[in-house]
């Protein structure tokens, strides 16, 4: 995961007077051109704010459960990975597509259909604009070339863990860390290269989430049941420490070469560790935090909240909230667009 950086009727999204929004409390620097594009899982959208006022600007109707979503460099484009259904212990069989979402004019460009590869969830994007996205059902990353026209995979590779879930991905897109939730594993795969046989290793019960440390050398896994932050040699995948945390790690970050965050969704906190993996201070927030997204520019961080269906912003250097809005039904993954580019 990065750590900061279709044939479907088009229909108009709810006014920005339908939902209840407030402004920034003092302090927050977010200007009224950023803008928060945000995965909305049971609002079945992804819709557009202003983060300085919480104004919905636009929202784009999808089929029922989107989840994982990422964007090109050029911020052209947003990807967003199919799941179709609501939480990983929903039975079913899910969606299998990818929907391609036109930044700049706040609409569905089109559909890729993935089929057979089902619960498309994880996803990534890596520095060359070549596109990943995770197949929780098959157990198989598929990859995309040229994202922007692709009908279908340019590559797929097997990840032997079971219910996968989330990965991370390095810069060149030459390794991959898939993340299996029944398996308790992460696989390091060569998304390039299908021969090459995975290397597995099983850092706790439930592991969910994972980040790359800035220079690649170190994945910091969250194992959810274990209740564990674990630190891994991003090349051997031997564990280097663990760190007992409490709650449910849901998701873990890299903030820069010296710090972590964390969302707890048991205890509703976001908490800042080292990357020796202690905790460093520990912020309760209104709502059940999912996931975080960061401002390329700026030390904030805007943490979707679940179960207040909230956007809180956060202040990194004085980790204090300062500001929220009010979103559809289940915000998760997000984009910042500086400028409101």
């Amino acid at each position: 995961m990065a750590t900061r950086r279709t044939v479907i009727k088009a229909a108009t999204g709810a006014s920005a007077g339908t939902l209840a929004t407030d402004l920034p409390l003092p302090g927050s620097r977010a200007t009224r051109a950023d803008e928060l594009v945000v995965v909305e899982k049971s609002g079945h959208s992804v819709s557009f704010y202003d983060v300085a006022s919480g104004r919905l600007r636009g929202t784009v109707p999808l089929p029922h459960y989107p989840h994982e979503m990422v964007v090109d460099s050029r911020r052209r484009f947003a990807y967003v990975g199919h799941y179709g259904v609501r939480m990983s212990s929903t039975v079913g069989e899910g969606g299998a597509a990818v929907f391609v979402i036109d930044l700049a004019t706040r609409s569905l460009a089109r559909t890729i259909d993935t089929r057979p590869f089902n619960r498309v969830h994880g996803m990534g994007i890596d520095g060359h604009d070549r596109l990943y996205a995770l197949s929780e059902e098959k157990a198989v990353l598929l990859g995309f070339d040229t994202p922007e026209t692709d009908e279908a995979p340019t590559d797929a590779v097997p990840t032997h863990g079971v219910k996968t879930h989330l990965f991370s991905l390095s810069r060149d897109g030459e390794r991959a860390y898939v993340t299996g939730l029944l398996s308790h594993t992460v696989s390091l795969v060569r998304p390039h290269d299908a021969s090459a046989p995975p290397l597995l290793a099983t850092p706790g019960r439930l592991p969910e989430s994972s980040c790359l440390s800035r220079d690649e050398r170190t994945l910091f896994v969250g194992a959810r049941k274990s209740s564990t932050l674990v630190a891994l040699d991003a090349h051997t995948l031997k564990v280097r420490r663990s760190q007992k945390v409490g709650g449910d790690p849901l998701r873990v970050y890299t903030v820069d070469d010296e710090r972590l965050l964390v969302t707890d969704i048991v205890a509703g906190t976001l908490t800042l560790c080292g990357t020796d993996l202690r905790p460093i201070r520990s912020l309760t927030l209104d709502g059940t935090p999912a996931a975080v997204t960061f401002h390329p520019d700026r030390p904030m961080a805007y943490v979707s909240l679940l179960g207040s269906n909230r956007i809180a912003v956060v202040d990194l250097e004085r980790f204090a909230v300062t500001g929220g809005f009010a979103t559809r039904p289940e915000p998760d993954s997000a984009v910042l667009l500086p400028g409101g580019s």
